[in-house]
């Protein structure tokens, strides 16, 4: 459930009882957004990651009205408090992309191996990505994509169970906004992560072998995917997240990519709306990957204007590697027990519903119900797409015709 936050401070270093605090000011950060306060914070983390507090909770404090740059910077446990909180008041920047360092391009911010973490407040993370996103704008052959994909994303969260995040505003990251791998038992909360609708790979969240994760009551509007789900992930619940500009939320990720053995299963979706996004609930697959996506429910969805609104796409090829055949016999991803339930809304294309599914292990037991998607244009119709999928609807429109 979502945290109940006091954002206010005691003097000293102790607040509600014996829980000890830790301000990221005392160890010298300048907070004057200049001045390189990454050692401050490395200090602090130290102190917080190592105190033997009483209470639940040792805390890193960060004050509001300030903003910090901080370089690279990797908080890691195990700690030995029970629960470590970083409670974000201020804003992080993070360096220009002319000032970054050249051996640190995967994450700007890391946690890892920490235990009932809590990061949460009301401040904000800037990624400041806007100079690395020039450079994929105008690439132009796929030596210089690769290039383009050598960008940070802003957070990383690494093997940290019992995970909560709540109330902050996630901006510009260069690259994903959050990555969440590796971890069991997330609760993320009324964020905000936002970042122009034409940013290249800004995802907002994705996560990874994972498992019982929740994000809920959240606004995501980047240039790429608002959720990500990818393999080795289950039990993940989404619900009330407002979604666009962007391309939707992937609910199954890029799964076999490589050959790779994906395996997705037991993802809940519910009162979930898109907003001129790409794609609204998506699932797709590489064509030469093993393993399945199963018992999927995607439920109260609303549509505005989303240009491919139910899709499944057995055949999913990136568009920005070297192009390769498209093989009809390739997809080895077995898609099965998809439920989509009470969808309502508009398409900016003429096929609201899309399902090209493989001939080799196709897309069974998708079951639809209740679902109505009008054109966006007055006056145009929709249609539906169907290929080797099996399974039954009821009271959708348009109509899917290899379903029963």
């Amino acid at each position: 459930m979502p945290l109940t936050t006091d954002y206010s401070r005691a003097s000293g270093k102790e607040i509600q009882g014996a829980t000890t605090f830790f301000d990221v000011v005392d160890y010298g950060a300048a907070g004057d957004g200049q001045t390189d306060d990454s050692e401050a914070f490395n200090k602090a983390w130290t102190d917080v990651c190592s105190a033997n507090t009483s209470q639940e909770a040792a805390t890193l404090y960060v004050p509001p009205g300030k903003t910090f740059l901080l370089k690279p910077v990797a908080f890691k446990g195990p700690c030995k408090a029970n629960s470590i909180h970083f409670q974000l008041r201020g804003t992080l920047i993070a360096p220009l992309s002319t000032s970054w360092p050249g051996d640190a391009l995967n994450t700007w911010i890391q946690f890892a191996w920490i235990d009932n973490l809590i990061l949460d407040g009301d401040g904000k993370i800037d990624g400041q990505g806007s100079d690395w996103w020039k450079s994929c704008m105008i690439k132009a052959t796929f030596g210089s994509f690769l290039s383009c994909q050598q960008r940070p994303g802003a957070l990383n969260f690494n093997s940290c169970n019992g995970l909560r995040l709540h109330g902050l505003t996630h901006l510009n990251s260069p690259r994903i906004h959050i990555a969440i791998s590796g971890c069991k038992g997330v609760s993320i909360s009324n964020i905000h992560i936002i970042a122009p609708e034409d940013s290249p790979n800004t995802d907002g969240i994705d996560i990874s072998t994972s498992s019982n994760v929740v994000i809920q009551d959240s606004h995501i509007g980047t240039g790429d995917d608002c959720v990500a789900i990818n393999g080795g992930s289950s039990f993940i619940n989404i619900t009330g997240v407002d979604c666009g500009p962007g391309h939707g939320i992937r609910f199954i990720g890029s799964l076999g990519d490589g050959g790779a053995n994906d395996t997705v299963e037991e993802v809940h979706v519910n009162s979930c709306n898109f907003n001129h996004t790409q794609n609204g609930v998506r699932i797709k697959t590489f064509q030469n990957g093993s393993g399945f996506a199963r018992n999927i429910y995607l439920e109260h969805i609303g549509l505005d204007n989303v240009s491919n609104p139910i899709i499944i796409d057995q055949f999913y090829k990136d568009r920005s590697k070297p192009p390769q055949e498209v093989l009809e016999t390739g997809a080895g991803i077995q898609v099965s027990h998809v439920t989509y339930s009470d969808i309502h809304g508009t398409s900016a294309s003429d096929v609201a519903i899309d399902l090209r599914c493989s001939n080799v292990v196709g897309c069974s037991n998708i079951v639809m119900d209740n679902i109505n998607i009008i054109s966006a244009v007055p006056g145009q119709d929709v249609r539906s797409s169907c290929k080797n999928a099996q399974g039954t609807a009821a009271s959708v429109h348009p109509e899917v015709p290899c379903l029963s």
